[in-house]
């Protein structure tokens, strides 16, 4: 197998407004992530999820310790070594009215990354690559498609696009930040379908999600944050049914259950 990222001890830690106490979002943090691998990543808003992701791809430096991404150390790469990195990868934020471009038409966001990476030269493939995986993700209505996204999408569509135009390079490395948090549970368990469907093809897959039932379905193996450090570490499902940390233990008592009044 071949590991494509690996982070060691990484601490990450923000100034504090107005010269008050800093903030640490991540505390001597580990995980390694091998090709077509998927890994869960579980915690409350504010357990430094996001800003883990936002670290793998460079964008927040870090304080202590170090990103290795397909090899390469983030922290002595150039810009160009970075931006060529990046274009291995593809990210899905959890706030889809942010990720979209308001004023292109759906279709055209979904086509935007492909342009940027290949050209109008390539416009005919990006399109046709578009529109499949919009139609996989259940939006194939051609007026849809054609509308400018601020006008025509509710909040699960403009998720939905937002996977299509993550997905549309075929990366090898999809970060995932609380994908499905728009979804019914029908098309939830459809997009897990279509995400894993690329790791059978050798996509891996950091999935974000304070929903310990979703993390189980979307990879055999999860970490549990809390406070910026990792608190527990095992198979998803075992973190389900023997939870070992205090922590973990509150999650899984919160879940709702059948029956419980």
């Amino acid at each position: 197998m071949t590991t494509i990222l690996q982070v060691r001890d990484l601490t990450v830690t923000f100034p504090g407004r107005r010269g008050g106490t800093p903030v640490t979002a991540l505390q001597s943090l580990s995980l390694s992530l091998e090709a077509g691998e998927s890994l869960s990543v579980i915690g409350e808003s504010g357990s430094g999820k996001t800003t883990l992701l936002r670290s793998i791809l460079g964008h927040v430096p870090p304080t202590g310790g170090a990103v290795r991404l397909f090899g390469a150390d983030l922290a002595s790469a150039s810009k160009g070594e970075l931006t060529a990195l990046r274009r291995r990868c593809a990210a899905i934020s959890q706030d889809p009215y942010g990720s979209l471009p308001p004023t292109l038409t759906v279709l055209e966001s979904v086509m935007e990354p492909w342009l940027l990476v290949h050209g109008e030269e390539e416009r005919a493939e990006g399109e046709e690559r578009a529109l499949g995986l919009l139609a996989e993700l259940g939006m194939a209505d051609g007026d849809l498609l054609r509308s400018k996204v601020r006008f025509s999408l509710s909040g699960g569509q403009r998720q939905r696009a937002a996977i299509a135009r993550a997905l549309v390079l075929e990366p090898e490395l999809l970060l995932c930040d609380e994908p499905t948090s728009m979804q019914d549970a029908s098309t939830r368990g459809d997009i897990l379908r279509i995400l894993q469907k690329r790791q059978g093809r050798g996509m891996s897959m950091l999935f974000v999600t304070h929903d310990l039932f979703l993390a189980r379905r979307a990879a055999p193996r999860g970490i549990v944050l809390h406070r910026g450090r990792i608190v527990e570490e095992s198979a998803t499902a075992e973190l389900l049914a023997s939870p070992k940390d205090a922590y973990t233990k509150a999650l899984v008592a919160a879940l709702p259950r059948l029956g419980r009044a």
